[in-house]
């Protein structure tokens, strides 16, 4: 892994590892900071919000004070428990974080800390001062017995419990002790009506976590050269998902900027059909059919939310799967490198994006394929929406990237139209299903002939993004790896070097060039899109130039951080911008991967759509 520059805030996107339940999630930093983490559920308010403003909105340190130590983050093998380690002339000490699995819906997360003394002997700091509501309460913080509270107006109560003496320093519990080799200590955080919160050993606790992990990890099938990686995607992934409610975030974080000091900082917090169903996909690719069932309901939910009604199916919903997601400034916060404002919510749930039913179709038929079939009443609503595609998809639209501005017509939103009946007509051809053959595929034949007529253009001899247009845009990386159109067309091919010498710089894919992009009329750039990255990279494979694409993906890997996590976007170094660990990047690495490696090794990858 390459080494990470210093910049003007404290703790970089990129230096951060991420722990969680399958509730919520929390960020913790390489200098040991948890500095970000939402409770109980990972769209509740945050009480470690330091990421997105200053240590006073909120941190969990606990380190050495060792200034010279050099620090290092892993994950213990096959698992989502982190350790961070100091390494330095007097020593070596460790803290072991990770969140027992929330099976039980009626107990609350909590974070247990383990610290440990390797070598040498150490003087160790700790400072608990969480903020409730997103840094907008009035918290304090009390003595509780060997504990400290922390309560707010109408807030929950929270608690750290600890083997040392905790003192109370403004707001913050604070503790102050030395450790020599061959000590540790725990530490614990949650609710204060959690009997578990509380001073002790938590060997069976940490050794149940550890093997639900590994147990799961164990579960996976992709054995290839890059099965590190993988691995870590899928537990990314994985850690993304709702063991309650079936449903998978689009990453864990909310107001990362993708432009340093820029207004696109957004809040990713929430389950999006198309990245929902594009993490099922890679998940069942790698074996794990499980959460495709879960998913599958969740989305059943989100239909009778929606009063099954195909034109109230919303672009995202709640994890929960409940509808409202009011968009909301947090003026208090200063923003990730002054990078405002800061938002919770997103108004993108208003917007009609067409391409939503192809991802969700595609999901839906590669779960009856590789898992449960679907039940009748599904059938029945999966009919009534390809019905509405059918009436539908000759509509302008805000496109996958949700543009701001004026609605039009985009080829992606065309390729996914085309998507849901593809896969709705051979769904019900393989399972038998009643269906109106005729009318379907007339729809999907004028969608193939409106997409070869209207967005093909001759003088520059490409696809374009929009209608009638001249503009690219990486989502056309989608056509070959949906099946529209064949990975070594010579048509496509010139489109791919179209792409390639438009938004691509050293292997790095721009969403789009926005001075070409009337839609979005946000102020400012963005950085590269790691999803699209990884995209092209298969576009590459499947194109059969495959030393491009081992090189290329190759180059991707080493813009991993440390841990193997990716953000949303690279700056023009490669460093991560917006929200993190995304799962549309990680489940794009997983389908490149698999793609890759299966060329490489000489043959068709086995697993087909």
């Amino acid at each position: 892994m390459t080494q990470r520059r210093k910049t003007d805030v404290a703790r970089p996107i990129g230096d951060h590892g991420i722990i969680g339940d399958l509730r919520t999630c929390a960020l913790v930093a390489v200098d040991g900071t948890i500095d970000y983490f939402c409770w109980p559920d990972l769209d509740s308010p945050s009480i470690f919000t330091a990421l997105l403003d200053s240590d006073a909105a909120g941190i969990f340190s606990l380190a050495p004070r060792w200034p010279d130590a050099r620090r290092q983050q892993l994950y213990l093998p096959d698992t989502n428990i982190l350790q961070t380690r100091w390494l330095d002339d007097a020593g070596v000490a460790e803290v072991t974080d990770y969140m027992p699995i929330c099976e039980d819906p009626h107990q609350t997360p909590r974070i247990i800390r383990r610290l440990a003394v390797l070598q040498g002997e150490a003087n160790f700091e700790l400072r608990c001062g969480p903020v409730h509501d997103y840094a907008r309460a009035a918290t304090r913080a009390a003595r509780h017995g060997d504990a400290v509270d922390f309560s707010a107006p109408g807030q929950p109560v929270l608690r750290l419990a600890a083997g040392v003496p905790l003192h109370i320093e403004g707001h913050a519990a604070v503790a102050r002790f030395v450790l020599k080799a061959g000590e540790s200590l725990e530490f614990v955080f949650g609710s204060a009506e959690d009997e578990r919160v509380a001073a002790g050993d938590n060997l069976a606790c940490f050794t149940a976590t550890l093997q639900y992990w590994r147990n799961w990890c164990a579960a996976g099938n992709y054995k290839g050269r890059w099965r590190e990686m993988v691995n870590r995607s899928a537990l990314a992934l994985k850690l993304l998902t709702s063991l309650r409610h079936g449903s998978i975030a689009a990453a864990a974080t909310f107001g990362l900027p993708e432009h340093l000091g820029g207004e696109r900082n957004w809040d990713y917090r929430a389950s999006w059909i198309r990245d929902a169903s594009f993490s099922v996909y890679a998940l069942m690719r790698l074996g794990y059919t499980g959460e495709a069932t879960s998913f599958i309901k969740w989305v059943a939910r989100c239909l009778e939310h929606s009063q099954y009604q195909p034109d109230k199916l919303q672009v995202m919903y709640r994890l929960d799967s409940e509808t409202d997601l009011p968009e909301e400034d947090l003026p208090h916060l200063s923003g990730y490198a002054g990078s405002t404002p800061v938002r919770i919510g997103n108004l993108a749930y208003r917007q009609v994006q067409l391409d939503i039913y192809g991802e969700l179709m595609d999901a839906v038929y590669l779960a009856n394929k590789y898992g449960e079939a679907i039940s009748h009443r599904g059938w029945e609503h999966i009919t009534k929406m390809i019905d509405h595609v059918c009436e539908n998809w000759n509509q302008a639209d805000a496109g996958i990237w949700e543009m701001r501005g004026e609605p039009r017509h985009f080829l992606h939103s065309r390729l996914m139209c085309w998507v849901a009946i593809d896969r709705a007509l051979r769904l019900a051809a393989k399972r038998s299903l009643p269906m109106p053959y005729a009318r379907w595929d007339q729809a999907r034949t004028a969608i193939r002939e409106d997409i070869w007529t209207h967005f093909w253009n001759k003088d520059l001899g490409h696809f374009t993004a929009t209608r009638h247009g001249q503009d690219l845009d990486a989502s056309m990386l989608l056509m070959p790896l949906f099946r529209f159109v064949g990975a070594t067309d010579p048509d496509w091919l010139a489109t791919l070097d179209a792409i390639k010498h438009s938004l691509v710089q050293d292997g790095l894919v721009r969403r789009y060039n926005n001075a070409d992009t009337p839609s979005d009329p946000l102020p400012g750039d963005e950085g590269a899109f790691a999803a699209c990255s990884f995209w092209y990279v298969e576009c590459l494979a499947r194109a059969d130039r495959l030393e491009e694409a081992h090189f290329e993906f190759e180059k991707l890997l080493s813009y991993a951080n440390p841990l193997g996590l990716y953000a949303e976007e690279f700056d023009r170094r490669g460093y991560a911008l917006g929200n993190t660990p995304q799962a549309l990047t990680h489940l794009a690495l997983i389908s490149a991967a698999f793609f890759l490696e299966r060329k490489l090794n000489g043959g068709e990858p086995l697993w087909q759509p």
